[in-house]
C-alpha cells in the first residue's frame, strides 16, 4: 500500500461512476425508485401527511429537503422581525439593515437557530408546554452565546450586547454569566418561540414549503442550496479580510485584493450596520 495506487484507485473510481451512471439496467432501477417515491408523496399530501414524520415520534421528517426549507424561510424572516424589532423597540423609528450574510435579505443566525429547534424539539412537540418553553429557552440562550463568541473571538465582530441589561433593577446574572452575549429576557424570549414554533409556526410552513411544485422541487433546492454556500463563503472570507484590513494584517493576494476593492471597509460598514469591528477583542492568531 503506497502512493502508486493513488492513480488507479483515482481511475477505478470513475470506471464506477460510469457504470452506474451508463448501466441501462441502474437507469431504469433508479427511474422506477423515483417514480415510486413521486406516487407515494402525492398520496402523503393528498393525506396532509407530506414531510411528516412516518413513525410518529416526531412532528416532521427531518431530511434535508425539509431542513434546508425551514433554514431558508426562517433567515428571510428572522430578518424581517429583527428589523421590525429594532424600528419599534430598540430605536423607534430608525431603520437599520440588520442583515447577516453579504447578499440578500437573510440573517443566518435565525436559520441555523430554527434548525436547530426543529431538530431538537421534533419530539417534544407533544409534550407539557412548561417542558418545550424550558428546553426552548436553554437552547435558544446557548446557541446566542455560542454565535456570538465566535463572532468575536473569530473576527472581533460584536453584533449585539445586553451588559447593559437589568433584571429587577439589578445587572442581569445570565448578562453578566455570558459577558453580555444573552440575558434572562432574551432566554425568555427564546422560550416562547421555540414554543410557538414546534406548536403553530412548524405545521404552516411545513404546509407552505410542500406548495414548492413537484417538478421542480428538488431542482429548486439544489439550486438555492449552491446560491447560499456561495453566500456564506463569501460572507465569511469578506469578514475575514475586514478584520484583516482593520487590524493591519492584510496578505498581498488576489484574493484579497478582489475583496478590497469590491467589499471595502465602508461598504462592510454599511450592509453589516449592527456590527463594530474590534480585532483587540478576536483570539485568533
Amino acid at each position: 500500500i503506497g502512493l502508486f495506487l493513488l492513480r488507479p484507485a483515482i481511475q477505478l473510481g470513475i470506471l464506477i461512476a460510469l457504470s452506474a451512471t451508463v448501466d441501462p439496467t441502474l437507469r431504469q432501477e433508479r427511474e422506477l425508485q423515483r417514480r415510486l417515491q413521486e406516487m407515494l408523496d402525492r398520496d402523503a399530501a393528498a393525506e396532509g401527511m407530506l414531510g411528516r414524520d412516518e413513525t410518529g415520534e416526531g412532528y416532521i421528517k427531518l431530511n434535508y429537503f425539509n431542513l434546508f426549507w425551514v433554514f431558508l424561510v426562517c433567515c428571510v424572516l428572522g430578518l424581517i422581525a429583527e428589523d421590525i424589532w429594532h424600528m419599534t423597540v430598540d430605536d423607534p423609528g430608525v431603520y437599520q439593515d440588520r442583515a447577516g450574510m453579504l447578499f440578500g435579505p437573510f440573517s443566518p443566525i435565525y436559520g441555523f437557530g430554527a434548525v436547530l429547534m426543529t431538530m431538537v424539539l421534533n419530539r417534544f412537540y407533544k409534550k407539557n408546554p412548561i417542558i418545550i418553553f424550558l428546553v426552548s429557552a436553554v437552547l435558544g440562550a446557548s446557541f446566542e452565546v455560542f454565535v456570538g463568541w465566535f463572532m468575536q473571538t473569530s473576527f472581533g465582530v460584536v453584533s449585539w450586547s445586553y451588559s447593559h441589561m437589568k433584571l429587577f433593577g439589578m445587572p442581569d446574572p445570565l448578562a453578566v454569566l455570558t459577558g453580555g452575549r444573552t440575558c434572562t429576557g432574551f432566554a425568555c424570549l427564546w422560550g416562547l418561540g421555540g414554543l410557538i414554533w414546534i406548536k403553530l409556526l412548524l405545521p404552516r410552513l411545513l404546509k407552505l414549503i410542500n406548495m414548492i411544485p413537484w417538478k421542480s422541487r428538488y431542482s429548486a433546492t439544489v439550486l438555492f442550496t449552491i446560491i447560499m454556500l456561495v453566500d456564506g463563503v463569501m460572507t465569511l472570507q469578506s469578514l475575514d479580510y475586514w478584520y484583516q484590513r482593520v487590524n493591519g494584517t492584510e496578505p498581498h493576494i488576489p484574493v484579497a485584493q478582489f475583496y478590497g476593492q469590491y467589499f471595502d471597509n465602508e461598504y462592510m460598514e454599511n450592509r453589516f450596520q449592527s456590527m463594530t469591528m474590534s480585532p483587540k477583542d478576536a483570539t485568533r492568531v
